[in-house]
């Protein structure tokens, strides 16, 4: 298997702002191995990357399913619950869903992560 790094940033609102701020004015170049995905806090990440949606990606992994129906069917979750963890999932870069056939299929997008925060 192919494992993808994802650097995860945590940074308050705040502090993110002005850090896209100085990005845009040119103040700062953010460096190459600088998180490209950011959460307010640990508490936010902590929800998107849950033991249970963890399982989740272990899941998409080990069985490969070629829709959400049979993510569904494997899992036992419902098609709503899904489609929506798997949206939030996409918008961090952990999956992405493709359009195949008129069916959604997801794909796990990163299988570790490292965290970068500071107090």
């Amino acid at each position: 298997m192919n494992r993808k790094v994802l650097h995860i940033g945590i940074l308050s609102y705040e502090d993110y702002k002005k850090r896209s701020l100085a990005i845009a004015n040119g103040e700062y170049q953010p460096q190459p191995d600088e998180p490209k995905i950011w959460f307010e806090s640990l508490q936010s990440m902590a929800q998107v990357l849950s033991n249970e949606n963890q399982w989740l990606l272990k899941t998409i992994l080990k069985h490969k399913p070629q829709s959400l129906k049979e993510l569904e069917a494997v899992t036992g979750r419902s098609s709503s619950n899904l489609s929506r963890t798997l949206k939030t999932m996409a918008r961090y870069g952990i999956v992405k869903i493709e359009k195949r056939d008129r069916k959604l299929r997801p794909v796990v997008e990163a299988t570790d992560f490292m965290v970068q925060f500071g107090i």
